[in-house]
């Protein structure tokens, strides 16, 4: 796992977010208008969830802020769980959004089946759907490298929430396209879309809660880093059976609690000298903000042979 120096984190989090913003904000502008001057159902939802997205960049750049705080006399572990608050309140947001789109068009679907006619969205609409598309796809590929590269949940969690955003102004688009292109008859494509998009914006935002409610819940880390950590600790000499191998997340950090085997005839020292060489080694993989518990028993050589 690659790992940057706080401040340099802290730094890339805000520059990334802060350039969501001033495109979220002229995206917010131009779809309301567009959606109003265009008389489009579905570019004004579409418009509500950009707002969703700016709301959330407010969220990251105060909780990141707030996670990235040393431990203190409260905190013996940092701060590292108010990403995990701040991931799960975009997650939350981006729900509450899919099913308020989802619900606007269904009543304007129920209200096309009672003969109620629609209005015929306008092509200003149609060229701020293709706009978002194209703008919210370079801000998510953005997004998601620096999210990865700071190792940052919430980073990477507003990253697909851009990215849903690309979708729903797809959905947009092929709705608004529609709607004009086929006459009146096919205006209810313009609301159908919205609906068909909110299942994409639904199930982004349930699979970011569930992370979520994983890492407060304390669930342990993926078996494929439990195994890196195994290896990682039988990599080093005089080292052996490592077990009650326990890990979690705390925010953007690891923390790994487990026992492990030595010599029993070694020193203390050397022992301490042992388990301080784990911690680094461990450290240099997963980074510097690792927490490390580490237990040392001596080997018992004659249990070993009789069993």
């Amino acid at each position: 796992m690659n790992e940057i120096g706080t401040s340099v984190r802290e730094r890339e989090i805000y520059k990334v977010t802060l350039v969501g913003s001033l495109v979220n904000i002229l995206l917010v502008v131009c779809k309301f208008a567009a959606g109003f001057g265009g008389k489009s159902a579905a570019m004004i939802a579409d418009a509500v969830h950009s707002l969703s997205d700016l709301i959330t960049d407010l969220i990251v750049i105060v909780f990141v802020r707030i996670s990235s705080k040393p431990e203190d006399k409260g905190h013996d572990y940092g701060h590292g769980k108010y990403e995990t608050l701040a991931t799960f309140l975009i997650g939350a947001a981006l729900l509450a959004v899919g099913v308020g789109i989802c619900w606007s068009g269904i009543e304007s679907i129920i209200s096309f089946a009672k003969g109620e006619a629609l209005q015929s969205p306008g092509w200003i609409a149609l060229a701020a759907a293709i706009v978002s598309v194209v703008s919210k796809e370079i801000l998510f590929h953005y997004t998601r490298l620096v999210g990865k590269r700071c190792n940052s949940p919430a980073v990477i969690a507003n990253a697909w929430h851009h990215r849903s955003d690309a979708f729903s102004s797809i959905g947009t688009a092929v709705g608004i396209g529609g709607a004009i292109l086929l006459g009146e008859s096919w205006r209810v494509l313009d609301p159908l879309a919205a609906v068909i998009v909110s299942f994409f914006i639904v199930q982004v935002a349930v699979k970011q809660l569930k992370a979520c409610i994983d890492e407060l819940l304390e669930r342990s880390l993926p078996d494929d880093i439990e195994q890196e950590i195994t290896q990682t600790v039988l990599s080093l000499d005089g080292v052996s059976q490592p077990h009650h191998l326990r890990t979690r997340r705390i925010g953007s950090h690891y923390a790994i609690d487990m026992h492990v085997r030595m010599d029993g005839s070694i020193s203390l020292h050397e022992a301490h000298e042992k388990a301080t060489a784990i911690e680094q080694k461990l450290r240099d993989t997963f980074g510097e903000d690792t927490y490390i518990s580490i237990h040392v028993e001596p080997e018992n050589k004659f249990m070993e042979k009789k069993y």
